[in-house]
């Protein structure tokens, strides 16, 4: 009986598989049959999606309007070129223009770092040309070697070169400016600081891997990223977080040496990702004031770390012992023992805390005990342009994602061990169902199927 039984088991990945196969052969046949009726319904609601974004012109005398594809037919559709931004723009960055604020005014708290956050001009301030590169723009060199050394013409902000000098942050070598793999905290290198905190941790072999257990990091205040940059040798993806401050756009060498991150800063939004996105959180000389506004920044970490997740905390607060510091050292303390963080480990002049697995901590905390858990109506998955809240998002009480969206398509009944097959089951869904005939009408519920697989494949199921 048992030999049945595994023989059945052996044959439902070679029937799977084949399933997959006829469904693609299935798609391609139905694509390849329709391609000229596609092509100019392509044309059609590219031209409708054009005139959404402002793109289209209706100056026309029989009403119909210039798209961005340009005149002709739908068998000779050429895009229209937009114009070169002249060089006084070669740094503009929309909607984080510093110039744009002051121009148009805007009452924002310096404090609260809101003049670090996105702030897009109306559309008459708007400009609709192209952000040229610098005149002697080399191609960038390939990764992995791009992470150690860039081409110093792409990124014409050196000074940072001289004043990080002594810290290892980067270094000017003829045409190109390398990288030591330094950092405000770890001036011998990002990789021993990384063995460090693994072993801190008791992760095996000093992997902050850990066998596949820890795979994504958000690291705050990041400087050039070299954190997050030799991170990816251990397979950890690590998002680099830093605003265009006055070491201007420390991103921009993130991007250019091939590291993945972004302009932000916590302020007074919520950082673009859902809940519990992050295994890790980390925070070395990054200089925010985690006590500001009952803790609502160090909530904000809280809300997108994993159940079981580590905030790694770097700072003279964990070990000075002047009285400022014993000060700061003491109230966060407080604070993290009442959103139920504990130390896991706390070594020189490093501290890592580690989040509850569970809500039964939450449920023991005396009533009043601030910071509050958020209200039930809260969405935790609602970021963009979402402000924060100081408030702790507890751990939805089913077993599977709190991502509304998701339950309403039944994702939760899928068993583990499927769990890949049936993304990409969905993901065959949305291809078939996105069809020429029906693109406008069946949008809602494509939506819907892309939080779906933005939710599960971002994070899976916890408790």
């Amino acid at each position: 009986m048992r030999g049945r039984n595994d023989a059945g088991q052996s044959k439902r990945p070679i029937v799977l598989c084949c399933m997959m196969i006829v469904c693609l052969c299935l798609l391609f046949l139905y694509f390849s049959g329709s391609n000229g009726q596609a092509k100019s319904t392509a044309f059609e609601y590219g031209t409708k999606f054009s005139r959404t974004l402002g793109w289209g012109s209706d100056d026309g005398e029989d009403g119909s309007e210039e798209s961005i594809f340009g005149t002709g037919d739908a068998d000779d559709i050429k895009p229209k070129s937009f114009p070169v931004c002249d060089d006084r723009h070669s740094e503009l960055i929309p909607c984080l223009d510093r110039n744009l604020i002051y121009q148009m005014r805007l009452k924002l708290d310096l404090n609260l770092m809101e003049h670090y956050e996105r702030h897009c001009p109306p559309p008459e301030r708007r400009f609709n040309c192209l952000i040229p590169p610098p005149h002697v723009y080399k191609v960038p060199i390939k990764w992995p070697k791009s992470r150690d050394v860039v081409w110093k013409a792409n990124i014409p902000h050196t000074h940072l070169a001289k004043e990080k000098s002594d810290q290892n942050w980067m270094v000017e070598a003829g045409e190109k400016i390398k990288f030591p793999g330094g950092g405000t905290h770890f001036h011998h290198g990002a990789d021993k600081y990384i063995s460090n905190i693994a072993n801190m941790l008791n992760f095996k072999d000093n992997n902050i891997n850990n066998e596949g257990m820890l795979r994504t990091v958000l690291d705050v205040g990041c400087g050039v990223a070299s954190f997050g940059g030799y991170l990816l040798s251990s397979n950890v993806i690590a998002m680099s977080l830093a605003p265009n401050d006055v070491h201007q756009n420390q991103i921009q060498f993130a991007l250019e040496r091939g590291i993945p991150a972004y302009l932000g800063v916590l302020g007074t939004k919520r950082l673009p990702y859902p809940s519990r996105s992050f295994e890790l959180a980390h925070c070395s000389r990054c200089r925010i004031d985690w006590l500001q506004r009952d803790g609502i920044l160090l909530l904000e970490l809280d809300r997108l770390l994993r159940p079981g997740g580590y905030f790694a905390y770097s700072s003279p607060e964990a070990y000075a012992q002047d009285e400022e510091d014993l000060r700061i050292w003491k109230e966060m303390s407080a604070l993290v023992e009442r959103m139920c963080w504990k130390i896991a480990e706390k070594r020189n002049q490093t501290v890592i805390w580690v989040k509850p697995l569970n809500n039964d901590c939450y449920r023991r905390r005396a009533f009043g005990t601030k910071p509050p858990l958020c209200k039930t109506g809260d969405d935790p998955d609602s970021v963009w342009g979402v402000p924060m809240e100081a408030c702790i998002t507890p751990y939805p009480e089913r077993e599977c994602l709190s991502c509304s969206r998701c339950n309403h398509l039944m994702l939760s009944v899928y068993p583990p061990f499927s769990l890949g097959i049936n993304f990409l089951s969905v993901t065959f869904l949305l291809l078939s169902f996105l069809t020429h005939d029906n693109f406008a009408i069946r949008g809602k519920f494509s939506n819907k199927v892309v939080s779906v697989l933005v939710c599960g494949l971002w994070r899976f199921c916890f408790h």
